[in-house]
């Protein structure tokens, strides 16, 4: 029975504390540099004295170098590494053989085969080097770097006629466009145009990108050939077609027109560009086909490069907003600057189409404005009256009158009908438009149409209907009364404002009053303008009313034999005591200002005294603030006016103050006793 391992004992620390001295890895690495630790001393050389020992010297390199090989055949950097001593030692048949050893392990090894052909090149072994590149490019054919040194080998030698069948073996393999390009450079440099033109319409269609067209059109402006280099150009339009358009392309063959001043034709493939082109791929054309406008044309193309650009930005617009209404109408305006009625028309057929999501009347208001521009454009540009006809209907069918309409659209439409002789029809329609949806609007064309029609009786009928409609409208009722005063029908005319003055409801009485009492006026009825005064003053004490009393007193009493003095002084003073009893002193002052203002031109000096011994005096007082919700908020000072007159109506308001005065005088002494 085996005994069982003692594990071995570990020295316990006994002073676990850090050393004094503490030394870094940094310390150690550089202290091993000073020392030279890590260097090792170089091998002796050996000299070579007689052939017996260089023999022994080869056999042992070559027996270490067979051994490699036999432990790692696969690592070609040994055979190589064997080969090139043996290049070393001038036995370059037993070099070729190890590269050819080599090969049979791995054929595939660019690297091996470019070792192998550049010992053989160095040893001037032209024809063993050119057969191992036919082997190569046969076994590689798709290493470029074979074909590289291939041609450049033989354009070294001279064999230009070899370099150039290398190459066409090369180009039958399609290779990349820079092996293409230096075929080119290959035969510029022996003159070769016709056979470099033939290499690029090869290359052409072998990688048929942009830049290639561009290089092969440049190729045939730098040697001369313009028509070439345009036919170039215009093949290469040819090739990609409308399916596979480059912009890049179509500037570049606008900017060569432009270098042989054919302006018109650069202008013309600028534009077709444009017209054929997706708009989102358009930006660099516009910006170059500004800067050619600038250049070499005149303002009207300058104008329409730029009219071109809105429009492209106008479309992007309403591509990604199709509501956004006023992008269409500035793209319509751009469009109908144009004149091409078909592209007209569709692109109000397209803009109409976009009708707003939700029924709010203030998102309908731009949207019907193209309908309007449209009937008009059909009617006035295209005299189209069908189509025009077509669209109006349409566009009242569209319209949800139920929640709103548009009175516009309905006058509109009415008044084209009259234009084209269609009275009847225009009546029909605005008279389906106060069925389906009575407007204020509707009404006030209407009637102003019966009235250029000379169609007075209708007219009357139409105000009945519209004050049926709308009762409290003083407008209606004032317009109503003007045409019977134009028909010379004074009292029908006087009837409908006693009418209008006694509805319960009015929306601006105040105008209404003032049109009647004007009525009065001017038909010469003083009195009976007079009369309307008082029962205006009946119901309201306005400042306005009493003022504008005056003003008529003022100048139609005398024609009556009344003195007007007199009279104003008893309006005044009868207004000057309604507004006291009313207790509006803004409007009392402005009456009593008034009052001594006609005093001053009209009146003597006790009268103006009088007057001025009416006016108020400006106080300033505190009064609380009261919030909304009834608490007080604080005090603030505001300024009051105070009359002669309600002073001595209150006569015990001046013992009042005397009071307050006498006890403020009182709180005073107290507390001055106090302090002593």
């Amino acid at each position: 029975m085996e005994k069982p391992q003692k594990m071995p004992k570990v020295a316990k620390v006994k002073n676990k504390a850090p050393a004094e001295i503490q030394i870094t890895a940094e310390q150690l690495l550089r202290e091993a540099k000073e020392r030279d630790l890590e260097i090792v001393p170089p091998p002796p050389k050996q000299k070579i004295s007689d052939p017996e020992e260089l023999a022994d010297y080869q056999h042992r390199k070559r027996k270490a170098f067979e051994d490699n090989i036999r432990k790692s055949r696969m690592v070609i950097s040994n055979w190589i590494k064997y080969a090139q001593w043996e290049e070393s030692q001038r036995q370059v048949d037993r070099a070729r053989s190890i590269y050819e050893r080599a090969l049979d392990v791995d054929h595939r090894n660019i690297t091996l085969w470019l070792k192998y052909t550049e010992m053989e090149m160095r040893n001037r072994q032209i024809n063993h080097s050119r057969n191992l590149w036919d082997r190569a490019v046969t076994i590689l054919p798709r290493a470029n770097q074979f074909w590289y040194k291939y041609t450049y080998m033989e354009e070294m030698l001279g064999n230009i006629a070899g370099c150039r069948q290398v190459f066409d073996r090369w180009m039958e393999w399609e290779p990349e466009e820079q092996a293409w390009l230096t075929y080119i450079k290959f035969e510029l440099r022996y003159k070769e145009i016709e056979r470099a033109r033939e290499i690029y319409t090869r290359f052409v269609m072998v990688h048929p990108d942009v830049q290639n067209w561009k290089r092969f059109a440049g190729f045939e402006e730098r040697h001369g050939f313009i028509s070439g280099a345009r036919k170039v150009y215009e093949r290469a339009v040819e090739f990609f077609g409308e399916d596979i358009m480059d912009e890049r392309l179509y500037i570049a063959f606008a900017k060569f027109e432009e270098g042989q001043r054919e302006h018109d034709r650069a202008r013309v493939i600028y534009k077709y560009a444009l017209d054929h082109l997706p708009k989102e791929r358009t930006a660099e054309i516009y910006k170059a086909y500004t800067i050619h406008e600038k250049k070499y044309g005149d303002r009207t193309g300058i104008e329409d490069v730029i009219v071109s650009k809105r429009k492209y930005q106008y479309l992007e617009e309403v591509r990604t907003n199709p509501i956004n209404y006023d992008a269409w109408f500035d793209l319509l305006r751009l469009v109908e600057e144009e004149g091409n009625v078909d592209t007209i028309r569709e692109m109000y057929e397209r803009a109409i189409a976009n009708i707003p999501p939700s029924r709010e009347k203030d998102m309908w208001r731009r949207y019907i404005y193209l309908w309007i521009n449209y009937a008009l454009y059909e009617e006035l540009e295209a005299e189209d009256e069908d189509r025009t006809r077509q669209i109006y209907r349409t566009c009242l069918d569209i319209i949800p009158h139920k929640t709103f309409t548009f009175s516009k659209i309905w006058l509109l439409y009415a008044q084209f009908e009259i234009r084209h002789k269609n009275l009847s029809t225009a009546r029909k329609t605005l008279g389906m438009a106060l069925g389906v949806c009575p407007r204020d609007k509707l009404y006030r064309g209407y009637i102003d149409l019966e009235i250029q029609l000379r169609e007075f009786d209708r007219c009357r009928t139409l105000y009945q209907k519209f004050l049926e409609h709308g009762p409290e409208n003083c407008i209606t009722w004032m317009r109503f009364a003007e045409l019977e005063t134009l028909l010379g029908d004074t009292d029908r005319a006087r009837a409908i404002y006693e009418l209008a003055v006694n509805q319960p409801r009015l929306d601006m009485p105040e105008i209404l009053w003032k049109a009647y009492i004007d009525f009065e006026i001017n038909i010469g009825e003083s009195r009976n303008a007079r009369q309307l005064y008082e029962r205006l003053l009946e119901r309201t004490h306005h400042v306005k009313v009493w003022m504008s009393y005056v003003k008529f007193e003022m100048s139609h009493s005398e024609e009556e034999g009344i003195e007007p003095i007199s009279l104003a002084r008893r309006i005044y003073e009868r207004g000057n005591i309604a507004l006291r009893e009313s207790g509006e002193k803004e409007e009392r002052i402005l009456l009593l200002e008034a009052w001594r203002e006609m005093e001053k031109v009209h009146g003597d000096e006790e009268s103006h005294k009088k007057v001025e011994a009416k006016l108020p005096r400006r106080v300033r007082r505190r009064q609380a603030v009261i919030a909304a919700d009834g608490t007080e908020e604080g005090w603030e000072e505001v300024y009051d006016y105070i009359f002669p007159e309600d002073e001595a109506v209150k006569p015990n308001l001046k013992l009042l103050e005397k009071a307050k005065a006498w006890k403020k005088k009182q709180e005073a002494d107290i507390q001055t006793n106090d302090e002593d």
